[in-house]
């Protein structure tokens, strides 16, 4: 806690020198554009407020009535607000300008009143009756104007109308304008601060659980209503019971008329330096049915999916230390965990395409399918300039690299679910899904490393090559029974899991050696040539029963039976010069099984309430672990068993405010590459090997979660708190001998700990017309790297701040503004005086104005400053991209776009990490500035005519 203290009072000051460095760029340009927003809002009319109550022929009060304020001159909507118990509503400090009022309320006709500006201040509509429907109708369709945003219990729903966007835009742009959703550069969504995971559209998978496939690709206007919460497994959502498991999930709901026709549209351009861009979607929806055809290509650095099967066959140690041993990643189950960024600009240079077809039907009142298939190619050129400095208990040392990465990978992946409801009281759900890749790179590199008085240590260079494939499938079939007495259930779930790779790769690299006289001691030439197969198989088993025991009090007993078995062939051979055999090299190959079994048994007793929820439960897991070392005639056997407590609980204040507390633990297993001995030296200055004496991570996690959201004043306010305790950590152990080889090995460490803390707040400013939306994220992170079998305790503070400012005129002007500044820092026990700090800044302007009805014009800069002490790559680095879009034909289906990239032509990748004993400074080349002329057409054709319902546009403020 002391320490906790300290860091906190130094990053407060931290904060304060900050706040110096960030003060000209924010007030140059940001508080310049409220500057001119304050002046036109004092240079419009006087303003007004307007209030009324609102009473049933029986004059009585009417509570809960939505009351709109609409504009008199468009009907766009201007403010909303909520009858209080005594019926009174009311519109402050609005603009003295006509308007019409409409009021709705269940069972009552909807209210509509004109209202003509005012020579007072205030206008007092007195009482207003609302009257009931006739009884003599024998129909009556309302189509009210919905809230634009509504809170059904623990789900946000945005009501998509009321949030306006350009045409043709896709859903990322309708969702960059709800109240607490954020989307990233890289088109990651954040709700509530935390990353959404899975995307549904109407409730079906669309492309798999890729969430980019929807944001990316479907159209902005077909959408209704946006859906956001916590998704509970399948498992969770039939028990009633929680197990604890959560997917941030966003939900679309379409447009009535949207499920009626063909919509999706179709874009192709073409710029300089023979850069492309095409891109198109096609979908054909019924009630029962879902058609949706993707098709992408382009060498512009974009793509339409996520890159999650992305895949690096150069060898362990280029995988886990992308130049200069950074980075690590031991994790098995996770190939995309390579060190590459496609978050952002740093890409390098990239040129991608994909195709697929989505498919869903409801076969039958009791049949459900869901299928989905894609395609995706994607050639990747990553250019680094590294410098990586390394903290020893002897000293430190500086390696500089250049490394030229060229990459292809192609993947086919699929899914089939069905779901069938056999009777009243039985159904099935069968899962499938199926990846197959194939993979090829090419890295050269050259590295040279000196020590802490400069002197020269080592210098390599390094070629290799590899190519390979990968399959996977995996299948999931869960049957669900109710009994006849209401809450007792009982399900199952099989799994089933099959994958296998085959790998082969080549390795030239020659290392000279210097003694400390700056002469040549020793030069090491290596020529090899390896092939590696891994085989995985894993069956398991899952069951629950759930007995209520009255008054909204249930128990759950559960079981679960999981066997994972692991096969890796790795040989090696030296290839000696032309003409001669390869010789088997018997120290770098091996062959490993691995068995790896657990049994679970636990008890969950659940309480409901009318506004609480409260869960505890208890587990024992037994977990074995049984290898083998074929060459080395060795076995290893080990048992472990654990006790996993729960505890979950939930209190509703109001329909709009909760509060989440939960505490789980689970145990993580070491990976077959963890657990495997074999000696990968694809990179001959940084080795890697596994260890076969691994024991499980135990991890405990505790929750906190609170969202307030304020449909009147159209705020909201979320925050949580994550802490993570990890006992048997596996940690990456280094060696560090006399000419600086370093060697990677895994090893439990007696614990770690890691804080996530995050506040969002956003608010309108009436005044202004402005959107305010602020965030603050806390990580703390304290961890234990061994090197040269000394521990090193490495504690990192970062603190991500991120304020945006949001404004809006009707359909003309859109501007936005935001700075996110974060600082981080970390210290190391082997030597404080080596203590990391640094700063990084980013401010970002965008406008979009609506010039005509047919011509807008958009405008964006990123101005991102890196200043890292004691480095030479501190850099201020402007991204400023502007285009000119011309819409025609018939309901503008048709655009023409002229944009330009990176105008000024400074794009760079420039990233700071600093962990464990290092910290590393890196720079990519990555695209520069082009020219894209492309064009937009719109397929439309709908049944039931025109969208209808909800607002067209809310005017913030």
């Amino acid at each position: 806690m002391r320490y906790f203290l300290k860091i906190v009072t130094k990053t407060a000051r931290q904060n304060t020198k900050l706040t110096k460095k960030a003060t000209f760029f924010f007030q140059r340009y940001a508080l310049s554009g409220l500057f001119c927003l304050v002046l036109s809002t004092a240079s419009l009319a006087q303003k007004l407020t307007i209030k009324g109550t609102l009473r049933d022929t029986a004059n009585r009060p009417l509570e809960g009535a939505t009351v709109m304020l609409l504009d008199g001159k468009d009907t766009s909507l201007v403010s909303f607000s909520r009858s209080q118990s005594t019926g009174a509503f009311e519109f402050k400090n609005v603009t003295n300008a006509p308007y019409f009022l409409k009021a709705t309320y269940v069972g009552l006709q909807p209210l509509s009143q004109l209202i003509q500006p005012q020579t007072t201040d205030l206008l007092d509509l007195g009482a207003i009756q609302m009257a009931p429907v006739p009884k003599d109708l024998k129909e009556v369709i309302v189509k009210g104007e919905r809230d634009p945003v509504t809170i059904k219990q623990d789900t946000i729903e945005y009501n998509a109308g009321s949030f306006k966007v350009q045409p043709n835009a896709a859903v990322e742009e309708l969702l960059k304008r709800l109240p607490g959703v954020e989307v990233d550069r890289d088109g990651t969504v954040r709700a509530q601060g935390q990353q959404v995971q899975r995307v549904t559209v109407d409730g079906k998978e669309f492309f798999g659980r890729d969430p980019k496939m929807a944001t990316k690709n479907l159209p902005a206007d077909v959408v209704d209503k946006v859906q956001v919460f916590d998704r509970k497994s399948d498992q969770a959502q039939f028990t009633g019971i929680d197990d604890g498991q959560r997917e941030k999930t966003l939900n679309l709901t379409l447009k009535e008329e949207k499920k009626k026709g063909i919509f999706g549209n179709v874009t192709a351009g073409v710029g300089d330096a023979s850069r492309y861009s095409l891109k198109g979607n096609f979908n054909r929806f019924s009630k029962t049915r879902q058609l949706s055809f993707l098709g992408m290509a382009n060498n512009i650095n974009q793509q339409g999916f996520s890159i999650d099967d992305y895949m690096n066959f150069t060898g362990a140690s280029q995988r886990m230390m992308a130049g200069g041993g950074v980075r690590l990643q031991f994790n098995s189950d996770d190939d995309a965990a390579i060190p590459l960024n496609f978050g952002g600009r740093n890409n390098g240079f990239v040129t991608s395409g994909g195709a697929g077809l989505n498919y869903n039907d409801q076969l039958s009142k009791k049949t459900e399918l869901q299928s989905n298939y894609f395609y995706n190619q994607l050639d990747q050129l990553i250019e680094r300039e590294t410098n990586h400095e390394t903290f020893l208990p002897m000293g430190n040392f500086k390696t500089n690299q250049n490394t030229a990465q060229k990459t292809t990978n192609a993947t086919h992946r699929g899914n089939v679910t069905l779901d069938h409801k056999i009777d009243s009281l039985n159904s099935l759900k069968w899962t499938n899904n199926f990846n197959y890749s194939q993979n090829s790179s090419n890295t050269g590199s050259s590295s040279l490393s000196t020590n802490g008085r400069g002197a020269l240590e080592n210098e390599g260079i390094r070629q290799s090559d590899a190519e390979g494939d990968t399959w996977r499938i995996n299948s999931e079939l869960l049957w669900r029974h109710k009994f006849a007495k209401k809450g007792r259930t009982l399900s199952t779930n099989f799994t089933l899991g099959l994958e296998q790779s085959d790998r082969d790769g080549t390795l030239r690299a020659v290392n000279t050696f210097y003694n400390p006289a700056g002469q040549k001691s020793r030069v090491d030439t290596l020529r090899q040539t390896n092939t590696q197969a891994n085989d995985r198989q894993s069956y398991g088993i899952t069951a629950s029963f759930t007995e209520p025991l009255g008054k909204r009090k249930y128990l759950e007993v559960n079981y679960a039976l999981n066997l994972s078995q692991n096969d890796v062939d790795r040989q090696v051979f030296d290839v000696n010069g032309e003409g001669r055999a390869p010789r088997f090299n018997a120290q770098l190959s091996n062959q490993f099984r691995n068995d790896f079994t657990y049994q679970r048994g636990g008890l969950n007793f659940r309480m409901n309430s009318q506004k609480a929820n409260f869960s505890t439960g208890l587990s024992v897991q037994r977990s074995g672990l049984d290898g083998e070392l074929i060459l080395q005639n060795t076995r290893i056997a080990r048992t472990f068993v654990n006790v996993l407590p729960n505890l979950r609980y939930q209190y509703n204040f109001a329909p709009s405010r909760n509060l989440n507390v939960t505490y789980d633990t689970d145990v993580r297993e070491p990976s077959i590459q963890q657990l495997s001995p074999i000696v990968d030296n694809s990179d001959p200055l940084n080795i890697v090997t596994g260890n076969p004496n691994l024991r499980p991570e135990y991890n405990h996690r505790l929750n906190l979660n609170f969202f307030n959201f304020n449909q009147l004043k159209f705020s909201n306010f979320f925050a949580f708190a994550n802490l993570t305790y990890t006992t048997n950590k596996i940690a990456n152990a280094q060696q560090v001998d006399a000419n600086l080889v370093r060697t990677y090995r895994p090893v439990n460490v007696k614990d770690d700990y890691t804080v996530n803390a995050n506040i969002s707040q956003g608010f309108r400013i009436k005044a202004l017309g402005t959107r305010v939306n602020f965030s603050t994220n806390l990580v703390l992170n304290r961890g234990i790297t061994p090197v040269n079998n000394v521990d090193n305790l490495t504690r990192r503070l970062e603190s991500r701040n991120r304020l945006r400012l949001e404004y809006r005129y009707k359909e003309i002007l859109d501007f936005s503004t935001s700075a996110a500044i974060t600082y981080n820092q970390t210290s190391y026990s082997l030597n404080p005086n080596l203590n990391q700090s640094f700063v990084n800044q980013v401010y970002d302007v965008e406008g979009n104005l609506k010039v005509t009805k047919t011509l807008t014009l958009n405008s964006t800069l990123d101005y991102s400053i890196y200043d890292f002490a004691g480095s030479t790559f501190n850099q201020k680095v402007p991204i400023w991209n502007a285009s000119v879009s011309k819409f025609f034909l018939k309901g503008n289906r048709g655009e023409l776009k002229f944009s330009v990239v990176d105008m000024l032509n400074r794009n760079v990748g420039i990233n700071r990490i600093a962990q464990a004993n290092f910290v590393q400074d890196e720079r990519i080349r990555s695209l520069g500035r082009y020219f894209l002329l492309s064009f937009t057409y719109s397929l439309k054709s709908f049944m039931g005519g025109m969208p209808s319902g909800g607002m067209r546009v809310i005017r913030q403020g």
